[in-house]
């Protein structure tokens, strides 16, 4: 539930962020998330240098008093006498023992009772804390790699001091992949038959028509595509140019009119044809170009989110898209416009994303006309008109290697080539 909350409303929200900052001179800049936390980690090293160095004069200062301390200890008798019976005690402090004028006001402001024993091992004991801590305050500035792991265990400090306040609720992890089509909630599913003519003016009619129904269509137009689908699909338009183009079932248009130009709901160029009408599902299709190049190409990856399309079957020169067969089979059927039949394993054929595919049938002269997927243990089998089918379960004769030239088909193959 909560999943499907997320995608459906705005529990769940992108934004862009760009930061307006001052940066570390001082000078207003937009950074993104990364730059600003970049910039962060970078005035921490300052901090931590900054809070180096002056810890380093504190200790500096402490270890000079503590030098002082020290001589006391080593001649109280003499420092006693001299604080009692000399006019300026501290000058002569300073001329005796060779010390500053900083040591010598700190022995004079010192009380009675810290010349005690204990006290000068007490002051031991702090000068060696305080030189092991010089010597690894100047270690650490020396080393930038060891500032970085300092940083990262104050970091790391953070978060403990933090997580006992309140336990964080919020779980990082991928985002959960939930079974179900928003547009299946938000329309109604209805079967239709979406039809496009040869002129590319496309409709939709309610219910599953029969598909070799006289459809009517507009003067000087012909019969193109007809497709059985549902309100709730998606349909894929693959066009000679090698891109995908998509529509939504629920968004064509209805009536007994003629319908309306595909060019008016997708970027379709004029001189491009529709070769294929299909329904957007979880399968693959085989998609080839007329210079027998082809391509195997998952049918979700070919969805478009744009009126622009999608380019899947990329061409080169005056080559067109020609063909595009679902795959629902383990064999490849390929004839060109010279009538040359090639049988082929599946297999043979790469599936990718978007190219120019692999060779499927050379040709000394012509093209590629029509491509088909079926299954090899039930044989290849083609329209033969009057709504006749044939099937041809021997293939042994046009069975070879993918990139042949290919073989005459049997006889009976239709004129022009095609399976359907």
């Amino acid at each position: 539930v909560m999943e499907s909350l997320f995608k459906l409303t705005d529990f769940e929200v992108r934004v862009p962020l760009n930061l307006n900052v001052l940066d570390a001179d001082g000078r207003p800049v937009v950074m993104d998330l990364r730059g600003a936390l970049n910039a962060w980690l970078a005035h921490r090293r300052v901090v931590l240098q900054r809070r180096s160095h002056h810890r380093l004069g504190k200790i500096a200062n402490r270890l000079e008093v503590l030098e002082g301390y020290l001589i006391v200890f080593l001649n109280i008798d003499e420092v006693i006498a001299i604080i009692r019976e000399a006019d300026h005690p501290r000058d002569e402090l300073m001329r005796r023992f060779g010390l500053n004028e900083n040591q010598a006001n700190a022995v004079l402001d010192m009380r009675l009772r810290s010349l005690r024993r204990l006290e000068e091992m007490a002051l031991r004991t702090e000068r060696d804390k305080l030189v092991a801590e010089q010597d690894d305050l100047n270690a650490l500035l020396g080393d930038e790699a060891r500032q970085w792991s300092f940083i990262a265990s104050q970091i790391r400090d953070m978060k403990d001091t933090f997580i006992k306040v309140d336990r964080r609720k919020t779980v990082l992890a991928e985002a959960p992949k939930i079974d179900f089509d928003p547009t299946e909630i938000l329309v109604e599913r209805e079967p239709i038959t979406v039809i496009c003519s040869a002129n590319g003016w496309i409709r939709a009619m309610r219910g599953h028509q029969d598909i070799d129904s006289d459809f009517k269509y507009k003067e000087g137009d012909s019969a193109g595509h007809v497709l059985h689908a549902e309100t709730t699909d998606k349909i894929l338009l693959f066009a000679d140019n090698g891109r995908f183009y998509t529509l939504s079932g629920d968004k064509l248009p209805r009536g007994r009119g003629f319908g309306e130009p595909v060019s008016l709901m997708v970027d379709l160029p004029a001189d491009s044809d529709i070769v294929k009408l299909l329904r957007a599902s979880d399968g693959k299709m085989l998609v080839a170009a007329s210079t027998g190049h082809g391509l195997v190409v998952d049918m979700q990856g070919a969805v478009a989110q744009t009126r622009n399309g999608k380019q899947v079957l990329n061409l080169s020169g005056s080559a067109r898209a020609v063909a595009c067969a679902i795959v629902a089979g383990d064999m490849v059927a390929s004839v060109g416009v010279n009538r040359k039949l090639i049988v082929f394993a599946l297999e043979e054929v790469p599936e990718m994303g978007r190219g120019k595919g692999v060779i499927l049938q050379r040709f000394k002269d012509g093209g590629l006309a029509d491509i088909t997927v079926f299954d090899k243990a039930k044989g290849l089998s083609w329209q033969a008109g009057g709504g006749r089918v044939r099937t041809e379960p021997d293939l042994s004769t046009w069975l070879a290697r993918r990139g042949g030239s290919g073989k005459l088909p049997p006889n009976g193959f239709p004129r022009p080539a095609k399976f359907t």
